[in-house]
């Protein structure tokens, strides 16, 4: 018996709710658990509301959570450099968590500060600097020209929310209010 034995009954009660199909609802119930573990337990028509709350998420271990971090890097991280691009985007973010580390939060970039930094890494700057614009760890200006670290952790839904690991919910808060620094 799988551990959400009644995700099922929830995927429907938000298909009638909402319209949405099958796939859709599911995806949003799995975004909204990623972000809001308690999300799923006051979902409509609960009769387990009690027992769902004892299976709510259990809490991270952080040295698992860097573990698993460390064995999606391994692969692609070599010397501190980015050896090739991941196709799947878990470890590509994985990636990405390190090379944000790289900046400081806070501050402002230039484009080119921003080259000048990526640059060491890996030879496509274009595309790291858009997957951390597109993943909403790095913000632009208005005009395009300046670049900082987002000053608050992404909302994650639908794709992207499948695809932050432990080792994000328990590092990047830290980061971005000061406490570490990589």
């Amino acid at each position: 018996m799988t551990r959400d034995h009644d995700l099922k009954r929830l995927i429907r009660a938000r298909m009638s709710a909402t319209g949405q199909n099958y796939t859709a609802a599911r995806a949003a119930l799995m975004a909204e658990r990623a972000t809001d573990p308690s999300a799923l337990v006051s979902a409509p028509a609960a009769p387990r509301a009690a027992a769902d709350a004892v299976d709510a998420e259990p809490a991270i271990d952080p040295v698992r959570a860097r573990a698993e971090h460390e064995r999606l890097l391994r692969p692609f991280w070599r010397e501190g450099r980015i050896t090739s691009i991941p196709a799947r985007r878990r470890a590509r973010f994985a990636l990405l968590l390190e090379l944000l580390a790289r900046f400081a939060p806070g501050e402002e970039y230039s484009e080119a500060e921003i080259g000048e930094i990526l640059g060491v890494l890996h030879p496509d700057i274009a595309f790291w600097r858009r997957e951390l614009v597109d993943y909403a760890l790095l913000e632009r200006d208005a005009s395009g020209a300046r670049y900082r670290v987002a000053a608050r952790v992404p909302n994650r839904t639908g794709t992207m929310a499948q695809e932050v690991t432990d080792w994000e919910r328990i590092w990047l808060p830290r980061f971005l209010g000061g406490e570490t620094r990589g």
